[in-house]
């Protein structure tokens, strides 16, 4: 009987033993795998095409190290293709047309830093939800129920918005008023 009891107990010290072998002190909830050498498909962008101009004598004298007309602009493409201009996004500050925007934004105030206290506010959150030990052992992906204090009720929101008389056109209509 205790020869049972002494190999469950090493089984149960050699299963901790494995658990606290991980070096990674930044919890992941997800079982994504970051850590691999192949390509980063999201940092590969097309060139825009070449283009011969009009008149060659207007073209800019070649610069080492500067732009060139045919590289990639994925923000600047972004803002044109929203309405926005190209123009105003190379100019700093913000455009006198969306100063009242600005400043019904900020009338609450912000932090200059919110992105880091974001970002430490998250892991401190994801050490203390990291998963019990043998979802850790075993890789168990536990970020949705780690998070599932902080997901919104859907059903639960769209009722309280049409209770308060607020029209919800992107929602289904109640399902009562589908059977009439």
């Amino acid at each position: 009987m205790r020869a049972e009891i002494g190999k469950i107990g090493l089984v149960l010290v050699a299963m901790l033993a494995l658990g606290a072998c991980g070096n990674d002190t930044d919890p992941r909830l997800m079982n994504v795998r970051a850590g691999t050498s192949g390509p980063d498909e999201f940092a590969i962008l097309p060139t825009k095409p070449l283009q011969i101009p009009t008149d060659l004598a207007a073209l800019p004298a070649p610069t080492p190290g500067g732009a060139n007309l045919t590289d990639p602009t994925p923000t600047a493409d972004a803002v044109v293709a929203l309405g926005g201009s190209r123009a105003a996004l190379a100019s700093r500050g913000v455009p006198a047309a969306d100063a009242g925007l600005l400043s019904h934004v900020a009338q609450y105030g912000g932090s200059s830093d919110i992105r880091t206290v974001l970002a430490a506010e998250d892991l401190d959150y994801r050490r203390k939800n990291n998963g019990k030990l043998l979802e850790r052992l075993f890789n168990v992906n536990v970020y949705f129920q780690a998070y599932l204090p902080m997901t919104l009720d859907q059903a639960a929101e769209i009722e309280r918005w049409r209770k308060l008389g607020i029209r919800t056109v992107g929602a289904p209509p109640e399902p009562a008023l589908l059977n009439r």
